[in-house]
């Protein structure tokens, strides 16, 4: 029988499993908002739905799979808001159902380690919604459900080189700040070996193995261009949007044992400058 996914908001972390999925015949229904990403979509091999808009009821029908990257607004999150009772009446069907949400949801806890344990007690806004976004999926009853908790995301076309080299990287300095941030293909990897052994309600930390601070990654960027590591700036006179300096609410180290254990993951990126090195490299073969 042929698995079919229906991804929610198919974007970067969905077309890097895709590129996964797909050589194992997998059939891939894949939403966007976006006529010019539908296309794209098509090239890529996944069947594109304009959505909202497009009547949905046939892809849940074939859908053996679900990934929810759509992300929660002001109305909570999309796809329950408009599909909450015909996925709820077709759990049976379901051999997995995966949300990919944020380490954001733990909150600021002064560079400490979180693990998936940790109490929920997000600082920002967005935050807040990714907790009320998981809590809404949990509650549907059966639903074959497994949470994915993203660190910060690189990868192809997402690093610092390219501000780096047109001299807009800041080395924002911020005392104790610390990040955690994963490769987009290690989320993909994680997310294939769930589907390969799923564990109905297991939540996972999908990030590396190395938690630093931001301006370590922007200087570390810089070395490998050969380019001059961007000036410091200080933190409480850097001039940053709202959206910016939301990112500096919160620092914290998390943890990502489980997906070694439970799922025997074994990262392809353990740290930022394994990542970095591979991403230059890439760009340099063309």
């Amino acid at each position: 029988m042929t698995k079919t996914l229906l991804s929610f908001g198919h974007g970067y972390s969905a077309r890097a499993l895709s590129r996964i999925l797909l050589p194992q015949d997998w059939r891939i229904i894949g939403t966007t908002r976006d006529e010019d990403k539908a296309v794209r979509m098509m090239n890529e091999g996944i069947e594109p739905r304009i959505w909202p808009g497009a009547d949905m009821i046939p892809a849940l029908n074939a859908a053996t799979h679900i990934l929810i990257s759509a992300g929660p607004d002001d109305a909570g999150d999309p796809v329950l808001a408009q599909l909450e009772t015909e996925i709820a009446a077709r759990t049976g069907q379901f051999e997995w159902v995966g949300y990919l949400s944020t380490t954001g949801v733990y909150g600021d806890h002064n560079g400490d380690w979180v693990d998936e344990e940790t109490p929920l007690t997000p600082a920002t806004k967005r935050g807040i919604a990714r907790v009320e976004a998981e809590a809404a999926w949990q509650s549907i009853p059966n639903l074959p459900l497994h949470i994915f908790r993203l660190a910060g995301i690189y990868g192809p076309g997402r690093g610092p080189f390219a501000k780096v080299r047109n001299g807009t990287a800041r080395r924002v300095i911020k005392q104790g700040q610390v990040f955690s941030r994963t490769h987009v293909a290690d989320i993909a990897r994680i997310l294939a070996a769930s589907i390969k052994k799923p564990n109905i309600g297991s939540i996972y930390n999908i990030c590396d193995n190395d938690p630093a601070p931001p301006e370590d990654v922007i200087a570390y960027a810089a070395k490998l261009l050969g380019m001059p590591i961007p000036e410091a700036i200080d933190y409480e006179t850097a001039d940053m949007t709202p959206m910016a300096r939301s990112f500096y609410a919160e620092s914290k180290k998390v943890r990502n044992d489980k997906i070694k254990t439970e799922l025997g993951v074994d990262l392809l990126y353990p740290d930022y400058k394994s990542g970095l090195k591979a991403l230059l490299a890439r760009e340099v073969e063309g």
